[in-house]
């Protein structure tokens, strides 16, 4: 510590020593550079009553007993010194007067040690003071930097050396302070034991960047060649500043990722990962990474990285995006709707990047967006073509996925053109085909016969449904010279449509489904059936009826079955005739019937070329007459 004002500790020992005690008072430690000089302040006392005539004394180098024949200093009673101390050593002070100040000049290393002084009064009056003072040979200025110094402060370095060669002062100046500040030399100072410092002060307002900055004092000795130079280094204590970090990742689905950040700061910082308040990753490091293995979406996200220390903190965040293939879209919205309505459809997906959504149906292009990850249908009045399958597709850089969804369309029955009777030989075959959703039902009306027939029965109706198509086959025998009218009638829960059917030729009906073939085997087969049949009737000498007569109403009977093994018997037809006719409601007996036949006569599945219909009908049997 430096007093500047206060009256030394040394010179207030001197004033309390008068007291006529052995006693002597030095500073304990001293120092000087190398090759200068040095005056070691020295005062010393004794009983008053021995009043000697002349004071002696003597200076011994490490060591006060003399017995020890430690090396001699300086010697008041015959100049002997020590060979190191010839020509080096001098008193400064009066004896007599009790000061015993030494001037040791030249200095070299091999100088520096403890220093003693012995009294010698004459005779037995010697003392050696156990006081002694401690020489410090230095060749570097002592620069005094703060405990701490932090960035932003003001701090005050102070450059000391020691001046207490009364022969040469030294000058200080200062080295690698530019940008830093100009230094401010206060001079020459006394210090408590009553050596004295050269003191110079440099004050300026460190920066970061003035960490490890090599700062340096400079003592030189006018007239001399003596120049010593001390250094320090800097340790400016500062808080982190993030400085290397990863900018936006990008990484595919199951890739390594890796995430780096970087500080810089004073001390070392605390380096943390966090996602979502989430500590990931932490160390007392400059840098940290992250790895991610076999990144997933579920790790897409911000990351953030958080460096601290005692003197303040700093945080930067990173975004990871994760890109992978769409995922299979889900479709929410109508699936079921009736004709007029308006249906709209959502069809949604994740994906990164965003996906190219596009709906189809039947390999056309009905909306379609780029980059979203929905995509809406509206079909502002929905018909019956607008029913069937769709396809959501979801594609991007990284792979495609769909889904297939069904719109449902429900309408009233509607009865195709194409529908329409046809007589063949003695059959009448009603063809009424008709569109509708839900399935309708159909039965089949003989308005001059006050007949009707449901799909249901089977026996007389073939019906067969694909898609929004419904295809019911009426099969009447014995009708083809005099067909009656036939009107077909399709209902469901949205309405009713009837509609009666026109009357084609039979070979436009018959020859287009079986072709040329088939109507080879279908013609042998009919002349075949005809003879058996002929013979048969004339067994059984039945006369047939041929048609039926315009303006009446006749009873309509058709046979249930006619077997190629043989024909029933007498008693069996008059049976079934009976039966056919209270069907009917008639009264009195029946006129003689035409024998017909179903195509299950045949006793054998047919063939697609052996039968007259359509490709799509199976078997068909008889009409039952209600």
């Amino acid at each position: 510590m430096i007093f500047l004002t206060t009256l030394p500790l040394f010179w207030i020992m001197i004033s309390a020593s008068r007291g006529g005690h052995w006693g002597a008072w030095m500073p304990s430690s001293i120092s000087a550079f190398e090759g200068t000089c040095v005056s070691i302040p020295c005062r010393f006392d004794f009983p008053d009553e021995l009043r000697p005539a002349v004071v002696h004394g003597v200076w011994y180098f490490n060591s006060p007993y003399p017995k020890n024949y430690p090396p001699v200093v300086f010697k008041s009673r015959t100049q002997v010194v020590h060979e190191s101390f010839q020509g080096r050593s001098r008193l400064l002070g009066d004896l007599g007067l009790r000061n015993c100040t030494l001037l040791l000049s030249t200095l070299s290393p091999e100088l520096g040690g403890k220093y003693y002084f012995r009294g010698d009064l004459g005779g037995y009056n010697q003392y050696t003071f156990s006081e002694h003072s401690v020489l410090d040979i230095i060749n570097t200025p002592n620069i005094v930097v703060p405990p701490e110094v932090v960035a932003g402060s003001e701090v005050e370095v102070s450059c000391m050396v020691p001046d207490n060669c009364p022969e040469l002062r030294p000058e200080l100046s200062w080295l690698g302070h530019e940008g830093l500040g100009e230094p401010t030399v206060l001079g020459r100072l006394r210090e408590d034991e009553g050596t004295w410092v050269q003191v110079s002060l440099l004050h300026f307002v460190p920066t970061r960047e003035a960490n490890g900055h090599r700062l340096g004092c400079q003592a030189a000795f006018p007239n001399t060649t003596l120049q010593f130079e001390g250094y320090a280094s800097l340790d400016v204590k500062y808080p982190p500043v993030i400085v290397e970090m990863n900018s936006s990742v990008e990484a595919i689905e199951g890739s390594h990722v890796s995430l780096l950040c970087g500080a810089d700061s004073n001390p070392l910082p605390l380096l943390t990962w966090m996602r979502d308040g989430t500590v990931l990753s932490e160390a007392v490091a400059e840098s940290l990474y992250l790895d991610l293995e076999e990144v997933t979406p579920g790790e897409d996200g911000v990351y953030a990285c958080l460096a601290e220390n005692a003197y303040g903190q700093d945080n930067r965040t990173v975004e990871l995006s994760v890109m992978y293939a769409p995922r299979k879209p889900t479709v929410n919205g109508t699936v079921v709707a009736v004709e007029g309505e308006t249906v709209s459809i959502l069809c949604s997906t994740q994906s990164n990047p965003d996906p190219i959504l596009t709906i189809f149906k039947e390999k056309q292009i009905l909306a379609t967006v780029i980059y979203e990850s929905q995509l809406q249908l509206e079909l502002p009045a929905v018909t019956p073509e607008d029913d069937g399958e769709y396809w959501c597709v979801a594609e991007n850089q990284y792979g495609q996925t769909a889904t297939a969804f069904n719109l449902s369309v429900e309408f009233a029955p509607i009865i195709l053109l194409e529908s329409h009777c046809a007589a063949a030989r003695d059959t009448v075959q009603c063809l009424c085909v008709v569109k509708s959703n839900p399935e309708p039902s159909v039965a089949f009306e003989l308005p001059s016969r006050n007949v009707t027939v449901n799909e249901t029965e089977r026996e007389f109706v073939y019906s067969e449904r694909s898609g929004l198509l419904l295809t019911s086959i009426l099969t009447l025998r014995g009708q083809a010279q005099a067909p009656p009218r036939v009107i077909c009638t399709s209902r469901n829960l949205y309405g009713t449509q009837s509609l009666e059917l026109p009357f084609q030729g039979a070979h436009r009906l018959m020859w287009a489904k079986i072709g040329p073939v088939g109507a080879v085997v279908a013609f042998a087969i009919l002349i075949a059936i005809v003879c058996y049949i002929t013979q048969t009737r004339r067994k059984k000498n039945v006369t047939e009826s041929p048609s039926f007569s315009a303006g009446d109403n006749p009873h309509v009977l058709y046979s249930p079955e006619f077997r190629i093994s043989g024909a029933p018997d007498k008693y069996e037809s008059k049976r079934r005739l009976g039966s056919e006719r209270r069907l009917l409601g008639l009264r009195g007996e029946p006129p003689e019937l035409d024998l017909s036949y179903s195509h299950s006569d045949l006793g054998k599945q047919p063939t697609k070329d052996s039968y007259t219909l359509t490709e799509e009908l199976a078997e068909y049997a008889e009409i039952r007459v209600k």
